[in-house]
């Protein structure tokens, strides 16, 4: 399976005149991790799970795949029979692509890569998705719990990678619990990082805890008004809101083992939107203020039209009697995202990150391309 191909974000350049013997004789002084956020070891979560709480995330699970709730939109359809909003069933997950990643923040990626897998559907429909091949046509194959828990085995042994990635899973969250039990019972020993958009239930997010070491939210928009139009979920920023405060309380502020990569805590992403570095400004203060100023801030770039936005749509408009009956234009769709974002606009968001208290930034050491921590 081929690795997915489209990716902007910031490789680590080659480590190997940093690390002339092996990145374990990297010091702890060089990599500048703060001791607060610096493990000597880590076991992951799901390793110190009992065999009675397994059990009960284990049936926990099916009860919500029984009667859907793991995300706002709480379909409460039973997946054995129907489908909701994602239109994914109950006994499989669809996945597009499962292989070593190489275009995450350094400290995920790390030096072997992240062991990433990106489930086909979603519960948004974001009119940008820059994935939307995946999230919104559902292109994949159907795997069940058991065969995704003898994939990670594989990323393990033979990707040697430093994670397991599961990218875009908010609604699969029952089969993700199901196959990280099998996994733990087959021998995985890597931390498992939830990549999400943060449009996840509370509910949803109890079944994960114990289970998941690196939480990796998007926080995308703040107005509803904007939600609505771009994400199609009107509720999305109070869900953001509600969601991420119990990401942290499950994880809490991301640490490091002493040769730079990431082990647990959180990981916040926001995508600067055009034309919408207000409400970056606001995301990144709520944020300092309800959160963490200690917590670990990735501000994005790259965002570019994609999906819907920038297509052509064609608008026909009915005229008075005796004037012609209809004429036909051509919009340009979501006109207002339909181009890059300003330097400006990048700035200000992480100015104003800056001046709420947040210090903890993902960015690449530029002088000597090593872990920025």
């Amino acid at each position: 399976m081929a690795l997915l191909a489209r990716s902007s974000r910031r490789i680590l350049s080659t480590p190997r005149p940093l690390f002339p013997r092996g990145p374990s004789l990297l010091s702890k002084r060089f990599l500048g991790i703060p001791s607060a956020f610096l493990l000597d070891d880590y076991l992951p979560k799901y390793q110190l799970l009992t065999s009675v709480d397994a059990a009960m995330k284990r049936s926990h699970a099916y009860a919500h795949l029984r009667e859907c709730n793991l995300c706002p939109r709480k379909c409460g359809v039973n997946r054995y029979e129907t489908t909701g909003m994602c239109l994914i069933g109950a006994e499989t997950a669809k996945v597009n692509v499962i292989a070593p990643h190489r275009g995450e923040e350094p400290c995920i990626q790390g030096f072997h890569g992240s062991g990433s897998v990106f489930f086909s559907g979603c519960n948004l429909r974001c009119v940008f998705c820059q994935n939307h091949d995946i999230a919104h046509q559902r292109n994949g194959f159907d795997l069940t719990p058991e065969e995704l828990a003898d994939w990670y085995i594989k990323l393990q042994q033979i990707g040697n990678v430093h994670n397991i990635n599961l990218v875009t899973p908010e609604h699969v969250v029952p089969q993700v619990a199901l196959s990280i039990l099998t996994a733990r019972d087959m021998g995985l020993r890597i931390p498992i990082i939830y990549n999400t958009s943060s449009f996840d239930s509370l509910d949803s997010l109890k079944l994960l805890d114990g289970l998941v070491d690196i939480y990796l939210p998007d926080f995308k928009v703040w107005k509803s008004s904007t939600s609505k139009r771009l994400l199609k979920a009107e509720d999305y920023t109070s869900t953001a809101m509600e969601s991420i405060k119990e990401m942290h309380r499950q994880v809490g502020d991301l640490s490091f083992t002493s040769d730079g990569i990431a082990k647990k805590g959180v990981l916040l992403r926001h995508l600067v939107m055009p034309g919408k570095e207000d409400e970056g400004r606001e995301i990144m203060r709520w944020l300092a203020e309800n959160v963490s100023t200690d917590l670990y801030v990735h501000i994005m770039e790259q965002y570019h039209p994609d999906a819907h936005v920038g297509k052509k749509k064609r608008v026909t408009r009915r005229v008075r009697m005796g004037e012609g009956g209809e004429t036909t234009t051509e919009k340009t769709r979501y006109a207002e995202i339909n181009r890059a974002v300003r330097d400006e606009e990048l700035g200000s968001v992480r100015d104003a990150a800056v001046k709420a208290g947040l210090w903890r930034f993902c960015e690449v050491n530029e002088n000597n391309s090593a872990f920025h921590l």
